[in-house]
């Protein structure tokens, strides 16, 4: 059993990937549980069809205690025979979701969740993260391949560059090694050179390459991966590639982060600061002009 945490900034598509690359990985046999590690609760609605699953820290509450709980209480089967839990968190402004996580993790463990017939585990970790409950699948070892989806945008490839530290933090303590980057685009200017420049800065490759398409936002309306929803189109296609990528990658890697210098010195080559320095004094000189 593979154990891999997928990390990224905020609202980059970690789910959205996450659930389309198990969907592949379910297409061609492999036994999947995702584990959902963010309080929205939002890693798991394509492969179930609904809004939200019921998460452990919710159902705890109802119950009394996480004690009071089984396995099928918190554990549902999606599409692929996907096995789906969502970890949960308290109310906004209530409490640390961080918790939710290792709370999570843990029943989970003691439960026998972790079949043998599995073969990969993916945890969904909110945001750029690594610190907290949040960490817990690079702090305790659980994942050993961390994958991050990043963008060609700078404050993506920043966050990358952070969670690359907090892998180098933890491979001493334990197997836990970089396994690539997932750029999700966002069809920024030569952003599978840049996103490939900076993987083989920080050590590593650039696993999947994801074109922006509006067939992933028609899949997600229906609640659906498009595996599911449009097999037949090329973006299943580039999914399945991911998919191959992922079951016969072997390059794990402890990363070698950048400094800022040298981070702000690869966006200043691909033009991409200069491109936002160009952009904020026009629109200065907008404001100027029209007061």
């Amino acid at each position: 059993m593979r154990q891999a945490a997928i990390y990224g900034k905020g609202g980059i598509g970690k789910s959205t990937t996450t659930q389309n690359l198990v969907a592949a990985l379910a297409e061609k046999g492999k036994k999947v549980m995702i584990v959902g590690c963010d309080p929205k609760a939002d890693s798991t609605r394509l492969m179930l069809h609904a809004k939200a699953q019921n998460t452990v820290m919710h159902l705890a509450a109802e119950a009394g205690s996480v004690e009071d709980l089984e396995l099928e209480d918190v554990l549902q089967v999606g599409y692929g025979d996907t096995k789906c839990v969502e970890s949960g968190g308290p109310e906004p402004g209530v409490g640390c979701a961080g918790r939710g996580v290792i709370t999570a993790i843990n029943f989970l463990e003691e439960e026998g969740a972790y079949t043998d017939d599995l073969d990969f585990v993916f945890y969904d970790v909110l945001g750029d993260v690594v610190c907290g409950g949040f960490a817990m699948p690079i702090r305790e070892n659980k994942a050993q391949e961390i994958y991050i989806v990043v963008s060609g945008e700078m404050m993506a490839m920043f966050a990358a560059n952070n969670i690359a530290k907090g892998v180098v933090k933890y491979s001493s303590s334990g197997g836990v090694r970089m396994a690539g980057l997932i750029c999700n685009s966002r069809n920024t200017d030569r952003e599978d050179e840049l996103i490939e420049n900076l993987a083989s800065r920080l050590g590593t490759q650039m696993i999947g390459f994801i074109p922006r398409d509006n067939m992933v936002q028609h899949a997600e309306i229906r609640r659906m991966t498009v595996i599911e929803y449009n097999p037949e189109c090329n973006q299943a296609d580039v999914y399945r590639e991911l998919a191959d990528n992922v079951i016969n990658n072997k390059n794990l890697v402890v990363p070698t982060p950048l400094s800022m210098d040298d981070l702000e010195d690869l966006l200043m080559e691909f033009g991409i600061l200069e491109e936002e320095d160009e952009s904020i004094v026009g629109q200065k000189a907008d404001e100027s002009a029209s007061a």
